[in-house]
């Protein structure tokens, strides 16, 4: 199998998050993409592609472009004005209904500005994170570039991830969202229908919203509930999309506590709707935070489950591109990433 990594995401190393007014050790951490890279690189299966620099316009096609100029800005300008060590994370939210009925208004300096483009405390900004970003972008079109030239399955090791950033906020440890990007780039290179299958544990938002009107795309999560969990605000089962994607957006939110049969029939159910789609393409964030060890989950979902997530994929029969999204549990993360694609590849 073809697969894509770049070094430098390590540029993008955050050290402390916030969490329900707490502050922890960063969870999405450099680490994680070596542990996969190791795993992957030790089993001997895959052929790493040489990184593709694609530049920002295919970003722009997704993206409001001046959150794309404040992602590439905002740590120099954060350092301008605080001179801080840390992390740049937001201190106050751009929220409507804080000037409801007044005059619009927009933010003049970076401190301001990044509660308007960033949703949540937990998406720490670094010195490296606007490259690493951009690259994570790089690797998963080189990845959708193989799958455009005949490869049947292609890997993108994306860092950091991309699922929750949405038209025009980031967050979630998320700043441009590669699965869309990667789309609308297989649809501009002569794919025509194609199905985002999201098997992380938190509902993919970003990429529902990115959607939720287009109807060459179907958008299928499954997702932990989110009346329990991150996101929240998004990934409930009557969001079905709109105009013209409407009864193209699919959630299957799942109670805490599914073992790997209820994970793994929620999958196929989301399979069953991606061939009624007729999808032509198949991209799946991959997230492996499903895991039963994982930090930021509460699924009972085991390691043996992967290798059946990759067949379940492989039975598909489509163009597969695979990108990284969740998973924190690093000392499994790499076998169990290494399970589902050895499977796709039909070892």
């Amino acid at each position: 199998m073809k697969a894509v990594y770049s070094p430098r995401h390590a540029a993008h190393e955050p050290r402390v998050e916030l969490a329900y007014g707490a502050a922890e050790p960063a969870h999405e951490i450099p680490a994680r993409a070596e542990a996969i890279r190791s795993a992957l690189e030790s089993d001997g299966g895959f052929e790493w592609l040489e990184l593709r620099e694609h530049g920002r316009e295919p970003i722009e096609a997704v993206h409001d472009p001046a959150l794309v100029r404040y992602v590439e800005r905002a740590w120099t300008e954060w350092q301008a004005a605080l001179g801080s060590e840390g992390e740049a994370i937001p201190w106050t939210f751009g929220l409507a209904g804080l000037r409801e009925g007044m005059e619009p208004f927009e933010p003049s300096r970076t401190t301001l500005e990044l509660g308007s483009w960033c949703f949540d405390t937990g998406n720490p900004l670094t010195a490296g994170a606007a490259d690493a970003a951009r690259t994570s972008v790089d690797v998963a079109l080189t990845a959708a570039d193989a799958i455009l030239g005949g490869e049947r399955a292609a890997y993108g090791l994306c860092r950091p991830p991309g699922h929750h950033a949405a038209r025009a906020v980031f967050g979630g440890y998320c700043f441009f969202n590669n699965a869309a990007i990667a789309t609308r780039h297989l649809l501009d290179g002569g794919s025509t229908r194609v199905a985002v299958l999201d098997v992380d544990y938190h509902h993919g938002n970003g990429t529902q919203q990115l959607f939720y009107r287009r109807g060459e795309v179907l958008t299928v999560s499954v997702h932990a509930d989110p009346a329990r969990e991150f996101p929240y605000f998004t990934g409930f089962a009557d969001e079905i999309g709109a105009g013209a994607g409407r009864g193209t957006n699919v959630n299957l939110p799942l109670p805490a506590a599914v073992d790997d049969d209820a994970f793994l029939a929620a999958v196929g159910q989301g399979l069953e709707t991606v061939a009624g789609f007729g999808a032509d393409t198949l991209v799946v964030p991959l997230g492996v935070d499903t895991f039963r060890g994982d930090p930021l989950g509460d699924f009972d979902v085991g390691g043996e489950a992967y290798p059946r997530l990759g067949r379940l994929l492989a039975g598909a029969g489509l163009p597969t591109l695979v990108l990284q999204e969740g998973g924190y549990a690093v000392s499994e993360l790499g076998a169990n990433v290494l399970g589902v694609l050895r499977a796709l590849d039909g070892r």
